[in-house]
Protein backbone atom coordinates (compact mmCIF):
# COMPACT_ATOMS: atom_id res chain seq x y z
CA UNK A 1 0.00 0.00 0.00
CA UNK A 2 1.46 3.42 -0.94
CA UNK A 3 1.08 6.48 1.20
CA UNK A 4 0.89 10.23 0.71
CA UNK A 5 3.54 11.92 2.43
CA UNK A 6 2.70 15.39 1.86
CA UNK A 7 2.36 16.88 5.68
CA UNK A 8 -1.30 18.42 6.30
CA UNK A 9 -1.97 22.21 5.71
CA UNK A 10 -1.40 23.67 9.51
CA UNK A 11 -2.56 27.58 10.49
CA UNK A 12 -0.47 27.85 13.63
CA UNK A 13 1.01 31.39 14.04
CA UNK A 14 3.23 32.93 16.63
CA UNK A 15 1.71 35.95 18.36
CA UNK A 16 3.46 39.22 18.02
CA UNK A 17 5.71 36.98 15.42
CA UNK A 18 6.89 38.82 12.17
CA UNK A 19 5.45 37.13 9.04
CA UNK A 20 6.23 33.51 9.61
CA UNK A 21 7.21 30.94 6.32
CA UNK A 22 4.29 30.24 4.58
CA UNK A 23 3.00 26.32 6.14
CA UNK A 24 3.21 24.28 3.09
CA UNK A 25 7.07 25.37 2.20
CA UNK A 26 9.40 22.68 3.11
CA UNK A 27 12.14 23.42 5.83
CA UNK A 28 13.14 19.04 6.51
CA UNK A 29 13.47 16.80 3.50
CA UNK A 30 14.80 13.39 3.54
CA UNK A 31 15.54 12.20 -0.28
CA UNK A 32 15.94 8.45 -0.59
CA UNK A 33 18.25 8.54 2.61
CA UNK A 34 19.67 5.02 3.85
CA UNK A 35 21.94 4.59 6.95
CA UNK A 36 23.93 1.60 8.44
CA UNK A 37 25.88 1.01 10.57
CA UNK A 38 29.70 -1.49 10.39
CA UNK A 39 28.58 -4.81 11.02
CA UNK A 40 24.89 -4.69 10.92
CA UNK A 41 23.36 -6.95 8.68
CA UNK A 42 20.24 -4.59 8.05
CA UNK A 43 20.30 -0.34 7.98
CA UNK A 44 18.62 1.26 10.73
CA UNK A 45 16.73 3.34 8.09
CA UNK A 46 16.01 1.76 4.77
CA UNK A 47 15.66 3.98 1.40
CA UNK A 48 13.15 6.61 3.34
CA UNK A 49 11.82 9.88 2.02
CA UNK A 50 9.92 12.28 3.73
CA UNK A 51 9.15 16.32 3.72
CA UNK A 52 8.26 18.44 7.03
CA UNK A 53 7.12 21.59 6.24
CA UNK A 54 6.78 24.68 8.58
CA UNK A 55 4.83 24.99 11.68
CA UNK A 56 4.12 21.75 11.82
CA UNK A 57 4.21 18.86 14.87
CA UNK A 58 4.76 15.75 13.12
CA UNK A 59 5.27 12.83 15.09
CA UNK A 60 7.46 10.12 14.77
CA UNK A 61 5.72 6.99 16.40
CA UNK A 62 7.65 3.05 16.25
CA UNK A 63 8.62 0.67 18.33
CA UNK A 64 11.97 0.53 19.80
CA UNK A 65 14.50 -0.02 16.72
CA UNK A 66 12.26 1.35 14.12
CA UNK A 67 14.59 4.19 13.49
CA UNK A 68 13.12 7.26 14.93
CA UNK A 69 16.00 8.50 16.84
CA UNK A 70 18.65 7.90 14.05
CA UNK A 71 16.34 10.29 11.86
CA UNK A 72 16.84 13.01 14.86
CA UNK A 73 20.33 12.40 14.50
CA UNK A 74 20.27 13.01 10.49
CA UNK A 75 18.48 15.53 10.61
CA UNK A 76 20.81 17.67 13.21
CA UNK A 77 23.85 16.26 11.33
CA UNK A 78 24.94 14.05 14.52
CA UNK A 79 24.74 10.97 11.66
CA UNK A 80 24.97 11.91 7.72
CA UNK A 81 23.48 9.07 5.47
CA UNK A 82 25.35 6.34 4.23
CA UNK A 83 23.09 6.98 0.56
CA UNK A 84 20.69 9.57 0.07
CA UNK A 85 20.49 13.08 1.30
CA UNK A 86 19.20 15.41 4.34
CA UNK A 87 17.99 18.94 3.57
CA UNK A 88 17.51 21.51 6.26
CA UNK A 89 16.11 24.73 4.99
CA UNK A 90 17.13 23.82 1.29
CA UNK A 91 20.70 22.82 2.08
CA UNK A 92 22.14 19.54 2.25
CA UNK A 93 23.50 18.89 5.99
CA UNK A 94 26.61 17.22 4.39
CA UNK A 95 26.84 21.24 3.61
CA UNK A 96 26.37 23.17 6.68
CA UNK A 97 28.72 23.33 9.32
CA UNK A 98 27.59 21.18 12.00
CA UNK A 99 27.92 23.15 15.19
CA UNK A 100 26.18 25.58 13.06
CA UNK A 101 23.28 23.40 12.29
CA UNK A 102 22.79 22.03 16.07
CA UNK A 103 22.77 25.87 17.19
CA UNK A 104 20.16 26.44 14.42
CA UNK A 105 17.75 23.80 15.75
CA UNK A 106 16.79 23.19 19.24
CA UNK A 107 16.77 19.00 21.10
CA UNK A 108 15.32 18.42 23.72
CA UNK A 109 15.97 14.27 25.07
CA UNK A 110 14.69 12.33 28.12
CA UNK A 111 15.56 13.36 31.21
CA UNK A 112 16.19 17.49 29.74
CA UNK A 113 19.77 16.73 29.93
CA UNK A 114 21.04 19.55 31.52
CA UNK A 115 24.62 20.71 32.96
CA UNK A 116 23.82 19.89 36.38
CA UNK A 117 26.67 22.46 37.80
CA UNK A 118 24.59 25.52 35.79
CA UNK A 119 21.94 27.28 36.78
CA UNK A 120 18.77 27.28 35.33
CA UNK A 121 19.61 30.33 33.75
CA UNK A 122 23.17 29.30 32.65
CA UNK A 123 21.17 25.97 31.51
CA UNK A 124 18.66 28.46 29.48
CA UNK A 125 20.83 30.96 27.95
CA UNK A 126 24.03 28.43 26.91
CA UNK A 127 23.07 29.05 23.43
CA UNK A 128 22.95 32.48 23.28
CA UNK A 129 26.47 32.81 24.95
CA UNK A 130 27.70 30.65 23.46
CA UNK A 131 26.32 32.97 19.79
CA UNK A 132 27.60 36.07 21.51
CA UNK A 133 24.23 37.75 22.96
CA UNK A 134 24.61 40.70 25.01
CA UNK A 135 24.40 39.37 28.61
CA UNK A 136 21.32 41.48 28.95
CA UNK A 137 19.49 40.50 26.46
CA UNK A 138 20.69 36.70 27.33
CA UNK A 139 18.84 37.68 30.85
CA UNK A 140 15.40 38.93 29.22
CA UNK A 141 15.44 36.04 27.00
CA UNK A 142 16.32 33.67 29.66
CA UNK A 143 13.50 35.43 31.66
CA UNK A 144 10.76 35.04 29.29
CA UNK A 145 11.29 31.38 28.12
CA UNK A 146 10.99 30.42 31.82
CA UNK A 147 7.75 32.48 32.02
CA UNK A 148 6.97 30.85 28.77
CA UNK A 149 7.20 27.31 30.25
CA UNK A 150 5.64 27.86 33.68
CA UNK A 151 8.50 28.85 35.77
CA UNK A 152 8.36 31.50 37.81
CA UNK A 153 12.16 33.53 37.09
CA UNK A 154 12.57 34.78 40.54
CA UNK A 155 11.80 31.58 41.97
CA UNK A 156 13.83 29.07 39.34
CA UNK A 157 16.73 30.87 37.71
CA UNK A 158 19.63 30.36 40.58
CA UNK A 159 18.69 26.60 41.42
CA UNK A 160 20.29 24.09 40.08
CA UNK A 161 19.00 20.99 38.04
CA UNK A 162 19.51 18.77 40.92
CA UNK A 163 17.19 21.09 43.01
CA UNK A 164 13.99 20.43 40.52
CA UNK A 165 11.60 17.86 39.98
CA UNK A 166 11.58 15.83 36.79
CA UNK A 167 8.86 18.09 35.06
CA UNK A 168 10.24 20.76 35.88
CA UNK A 169 14.36 19.87 34.50
CA UNK A 170 12.16 19.03 31.38
CA UNK A 171 10.82 22.39 31.15
CA UNK A 172 13.91 23.94 31.68
CA UNK A 173 14.92 21.44 29.04
CA UNK A 174 12.49 22.85 26.40
CA UNK A 175 13.19 26.72 27.40
CA UNK A 176 16.85 25.86 26.56
CA UNK A 177 16.08 23.98 23.24
CA UNK A 178 14.26 27.94 22.61
CA UNK A 179 16.99 29.72 24.12
CA UNK A 180 18.14 31.33 20.40
CA UNK A 181 14.67 31.08 19.18
CA UNK A 182 15.18 27.99 16.50
CA UNK A 183 12.91 27.42 13.83
CA UNK A 184 12.91 23.67 14.34
CA UNK A 185 12.44 21.64 17.28
CA UNK A 186 13.87 18.33 17.99
CA UNK A 187 12.16 16.08 20.63
CA UNK A 188 13.26 12.80 21.36
CA UNK A 189 10.77 11.10 23.81
CA UNK A 190 11.15 14.21 26.38
CA UNK A 191 8.27 12.89 28.28
CA UNK A 192 9.23 9.54 28.58
CA UNK A 193 10.75 9.03 32.30
CA UNK A 194 8.06 11.19 33.92
CA UNK A 195 5.54 9.59 35.91
CA UNK A 196 1.95 9.36 34.15
CA UNK A 197 0.60 12.37 36.18
CA UNK A 198 3.03 14.97 34.96
CA UNK A 199 3.23 13.45 31.88
CA UNK A 200 -0.07 14.45 31.09
CA UNK A 201 0.22 17.78 32.33
CA UNK A 202 3.92 18.63 30.17
CA UNK A 203 1.71 17.16 27.25
CA UNK A 204 -1.36 19.35 27.54
CA UNK A 205 1.06 22.18 28.27
CA UNK A 206 3.27 21.18 25.35
CA UNK A 207 0.38 21.03 22.96
CA UNK A 208 -0.73 24.67 23.70
CA UNK A 209 2.67 25.52 23.48
CA UNK A 210 3.23 24.37 20.17
CA UNK A 211 0.23 26.30 18.77
CA UNK A 212 1.58 29.86 19.98
CA UNK A 213 5.02 29.05 19.05
CA UNK A 214 4.34 27.80 15.32
CA UNK A 215 7.79 26.10 15.74
CA UNK A 216 8.39 23.08 13.20
CA UNK A 217 8.59 20.14 15.56
CA UNK A 218 9.69 17.10 14.96
CA UNK A 219 8.59 14.96 18.00
CA UNK A 220 9.59 11.37 18.71
CA UNK A 221 7.65 9.09 20.62
CA UNK A 222 6.38 5.37 20.88
CA UNK A 223 3.30 5.78 22.39
CA UNK A 224 0.14 6.28 20.06
CA UNK A 225 -1.63 8.30 23.42
CA UNK A 226 0.61 10.65 22.72
CA UNK A 227 1.10 11.05 19.35
CA UNK A 228 -2.16 11.17 19.01
CA UNK A 229 -2.48 14.26 21.30
CA UNK A 230 0.52 16.49 20.22
CA UNK A 231 1.04 15.72 16.06
CA UNK A 232 -0.42 17.56 12.92
CA UNK A 233 0.81 14.57 11.31
CA UNK A 234 1.89 11.01 12.43
CA UNK A 235 4.43 8.77 11.05
CA UNK A 236 4.77 5.51 11.92
CA UNK A 237 8.11 3.95 11.11
CA UNK A 238 8.64 0.04 10.92
CA UNK A 239 12.40 -1.44 10.87
CA UNK A 240 13.48 1.71 9.14
CA UNK A 241 11.16 2.47 6.42
CA UNK A 242 7.40 4.69 6.83
CA UNK A 243 4.30 2.00 6.34
CA UNK A 244 2.10 4.98 7.38
CA UNK A 245 1.63 9.26 7.08
CA UNK A 246 -1.55 10.43 8.06
CA UNK A 247 -3.47 13.04 10.63
CA UNK A 248 -4.31 11.81 14.09
CA UNK A 249 -7.85 12.18 12.72
CA UNK A 250 -6.74 9.34 9.66
CA UNK A 251 -4.19 7.24 11.33
CA UNK A 252 -6.48 4.96 12.94
CA UNK A 253 -8.31 4.41 9.73
CA UNK A 254 -5.28 3.00 7.90
CA UNK A 255 -5.33 -0.40 6.94
CA UNK A 256 -1.99 -1.48 8.07
CA UNK A 257 -0.61 -4.58 10.29
CA UNK A 258 1.24 -2.01 12.44
CA UNK A 259 -1.17 0.63 12.87
CA UNK A 260 -3.46 -1.76 13.70
CA UNK A 261 -1.06 -3.39 16.42
CA UNK A 262 -0.49 0.24 17.87
CA UNK A 263 -4.34 0.89 17.77
CA UNK A 264 -4.58 -2.05 19.74
CA UNK A 265 -2.67 -0.58 22.72
CA UNK A 266 -5.26 2.06 22.96
CA UNK A 267 -7.78 -0.88 23.99
CA UNK A 268 -5.95 -2.87 26.66
CA UNK A 269 -8.65 -2.85 29.70
CA UNK A 270 -7.74 -1.50 33.75
CA UNK A 271 -6.15 -5.42 34.87
CA UNK A 272 -5.73 -7.17 31.29
CA UNK A 273 -2.08 -7.97 30.38
CA UNK A 274 -0.75 -5.07 28.22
Amino acid sequence: MLYDMRPMRQTFSSPGAPDAPLKDETIIELRKVTYGVKGRAEPLVKDLSLVVNCAETLVLLGRSGSGKTTLLRLINRMLLPSVGEVLVEGKATSSWDPIRLRRHIGYVIQDAGLFPHFTVAENVGLVPKLEKWDPARIAKRTSELLSLVGLEPSEFSQRRPAQLSGGQRQRVGVARALGADPSILLMDEPFGALDPVTRAELQREFSDLARRLGKTIVFVTHDLREALMLASRIVLLETGRIVASASPEEFLRIDHPEVKAFAASLQTLPGAPA
